[in-house]
């Protein structure tokens, strides 16, 4: 049998920090990313795909907060879905041409994913989800006195606009994703989910919150029984010491090292560590399993076990 991969595309697999941030842009973007993806697939693995949406639903809730005198401004989990909407629009139209390219005739949709998450989780009082565009100091001082927004520096890249990162607890359409992932190549959980609460009368209520796309796809990886997690990101490897002159690249990293590692603070929130906690807690559910942290370009290897930081129980 064909082994399951849950894909996790970060950020910059969807959008350049060296263009401009319209939808040409990243679509171009995106075309470059699924050439990489459809030779994945064309390996033989049977992947499914999640995507971040930090940069994007910012933007659109920055438009649709700027254009509120001219009609009325959408809430924040209406704008996350529409970040579901486009984003998955352009990852289908781009896999798709580069899957017919290579002779593959197999279909890619997006499924319009709502992800409970409990109404207490402790994220809704400690912001830490950087959303939007980078900031100067300067600039993200002004934001927080003009339009009250919680802006925190973001791992050496300039400052951005943070907001509550609430656990993933139940994926709601996880049912049509099992259905669909045999004759699909599906894209679910679009920026970690469409955040909602589900109430007494079992009615869905949507909340203003981002949740981290990376605990997003471990929680799919799970249900849908995956071989691999695997978290695409801008670096090779995850590292200790990073950007430091003793910098160390890990090839191997297991349960009781990465929590030394957390303890000493080698991870930062909201860039690295989501991305080693939703590993960690992929293969503490799945002892014989692992997850990968790698680069886009770097995947087929990683995945033969040429490169990236492979994540195990022990």
């Amino acid at each position: 049998m064909a082994e399951k991969i849950v894909i996790a595309l970060g950020g910059n697999a969807l959008q350049s920090g060296k263009s401009e941030a319209t939808a040409e842009a990243q679509l171009e973007v995106v075309k470059k990313t699924c050439e990489y993806i459809a030779d994945i697939s064309c390996k033989g693995y049977e992947i499914g795909l999640v995507h971040g949406n930090g940069p994007q639903v910012g933007r659109i809730l920055l438009a649709s907060e700027t254009a509120k005198d001219v009609t009325p401004a959408m809430p924040f989990d209406v704008c996350g879905a529409m970040s579901q909407g486009y984003i998955g629009y352009h990852l289908q139209q781009a896999l798709k041409y580069a899957l017919n390219k290579r002779d593959k005739n197999i279909p890619v949709l997006t499924v319009a994913t709502q992800m409970i998450v409990e109404k207490k989780d402790p994220a809704f009082q400690n912001p830490t989800k950087p959303i939007g565009p980078f900031y100067s100091e300067e600039e993200a001082k002004a934001l927080e006195t003009e339009k009250g927004y919680t802006m925190k520096e973001d791992a050496g890249r300039g400052w951005r606009r943070v907001v509550a990162s609430p656990l993933p607890r139940k994926i709601v359409e996880i049912g049509a994703v099992k259905k669909l992932w045999d004759s699909s190549i599906v894209i679910s959980c679009g920026g970690g989910g469409i955040p909602v609460v589900e109430n007494m009368d079992g009615t869905m209520e949507g909340v203003a919150a981002v949740i981290d796309k990376d605990f997003a796809a471990e929680l799919l990886a799970e249900e849908v029984g995956a071989d691999v997690l695997m978290i695409l990101t801008e670096v090779e490897k995850v590292a200790v010491n990073f950007n430091k002159p003793d910098q160390k690249d890990l090839d191997r990293l297991n349960l009781e090292d990465a929590v030394k590692y957390i303890e000493e603070g080698q991870f930062a929130p909201g860039s690295m560590l989501p991305k080693v906690e939703a590993a960690m807690k992929f293969v503490r559910a799945n002892p014989n399993k692992k997850a990968i942290i790698t680069s886009l370009d770097k995947a087929i290897d990683a995945l033969e076990g040429k490169t990236g930081t492979a994540i195990t129980f022990a």
